[in-house]
């Protein structure tokens, strides 16, 4: 682990709601940030009633809003531009976001772009600094899985290009996150299992990544364990609010540990394959996070062994480096019983995923993430990477 610095800057939403019901506090706060909202949503969550609770909570506090449910994959330039072209329409004055990690991404791009002008790309690597305050934005996550609504970061695909674009500035921090286990309830077992290995990899990442620190060490341990103990019981049994509950404050926490550390080279992997190949940002976390593990221990197995403790047997003495295997072993063994299988049984072309494999080692490598790795590859090293998780086996 490299880290020399002895100062460090945390980031987190400026009020952070959690619990059941929850969710019932959004016209209450939303009353302190603003007279008229933008609900940033989808056709499922309305299909759910989700949206016209939000719009009775805000009616009951005098706060008019209108809703955009647009969001029908994970995020793109496009969805980003029509809302904010319903915002400005509106005059809206707060945005809220409620649905999974596509629906607030979506709602922090529209909130900083509205008040700092341009296109989205333009926040890209830096190269525009949003200024100017964003509209105040309320992240209410539906899965616990993406940490989203506590980053102050965004992935937005730039369709032009086949690009997932990585914004990460202080901007994009949501104003309030409210984070209710409630809403979980609703989502069947395979999304509760990419969101579930998705907020894990959220919490291994930063704990393994380069930039991890104490605050952020702490965060990620306690997340690993809610995530690990918890996960099965809620992909085999949703309505177990206990475990919902665990779930999700696992992935408030784990959001606010890689948010504050960065995540690594799972995530610089992930993000081209859901850009030229559709696979839902989860399910390609999951399909990576075992081999990215293996081929990195070499370099961190006193910190893999910290997470082999978690599945580890009481009285069962073992070595770090048998903890580090465990701790593989393990993960590999919870995606296999979640039904999580590789790229090639996702249906993706073999020969078309090869192609592609030169673009995906070069996007992965310009998006900064896996130089957070405690083992950082080369693009070669990447593109090796790539072909064992094509046909890699749980």
């Amino acid at each position: 682990m490299i880290q020399t610095k002895t100062a460090f800057t945390v980031q987190s939403p400026g009020t952070v709601v959690y619990g059941r019901e929850a969710f019932e506090e959004v016209g209450v706060y939303a009353k302190k940030l603003g007279t008229k909202a933008l609900i940033v949503s989808d056709p499922i969550m309305d299909k759910l009633g989700f949206v016209a609770r939000c719009l009775t909570l805000l009616k009951e506090q005098n706060i008019e809003a209108v809703s955009y449910l647009g969001v029908t994959t994970e995020p793109i330039d496009t969805y980003v531009e029509e809302a904010l072209t319903l915002a400005d329409e509106e005059s809206c004055d707060v945005i809220i976001s409620l649905g999974g990690g596509s629906c607030i991404d979506t709602a922090k791009a529209v909130a900083v772009v509205a008040t700092n002008g341009g296109y989205i790309k333009d926040y890209m690597h830096m190269k525009k600094i949003a200024n100017e305050q964003p509209i105040p934005h309320i992240a209410i996550p539906t899965t616990a899985g993406t940490g989203s609504e506590a980053t102050n970061a965004t992935v937005i695909t730039d369709t032009a290009n086949d690009v997932k674009m990585m914004i990460k500035q202080s901007a994009f921090m949501p104003d309030v996150a409210i984070v209710d286990p409630v809403l979980t309830l609703s989502s069947p077992p395979a999304i509760t299992a990419a969101t579930g290995v998705d907020a894990l990899s959220h919490a291994i990442e930063g704990y393994l990544s380069r930039l991890a620190h104490p605050y952020t060490n702490t965060l990620a341990l306690s997340a690993m364990k809610l995530l690990i103990e918890n996960i099965l019981t809620v992909y085999e049994d949703g309505a177990n609010i206990e475990a919902r509950e665990a779930m999700a404050l696992g992935s408030l926490q784990a959001g606010l540990a890689f948010s504050n550390a960065s995540v690594a080279l799972v995530h610089g992997m992930s993000r081209p394959i859901g850009a030229l190949f559709h696979v839902p940002h989860g399910i390609s976390n999951a399909m990576l996070l075992p081999a990215v593990l293996e081929y990195s221990k070499d370099t961190c197995i006193d910190r893999l062994a910290d997470v082999g403790t978690f599945f580890q047997k009481e009285g069962q003495p073992m070595s770090q480096e048998e903890l580090a295997d465990l701790a593989i072993q393990s993960i590999k063994e919870l995606c296999k019983k979640m039904g999580i299988g590789n790229l090639q049984k996702w249906g993706i072309e073999e020969q078309a995923f090869y192609s592609a494999i030169p673009k995906m080692a070069d996007d992965a490598l310009a998006s900064g993430s896996p130089g957070n790795n405690p083992k950082v590859p080369t693009k070669e090293e990447l593109m090796e990477l790539y072909k064992i998780v094509y046909h890699y086996e749980f």
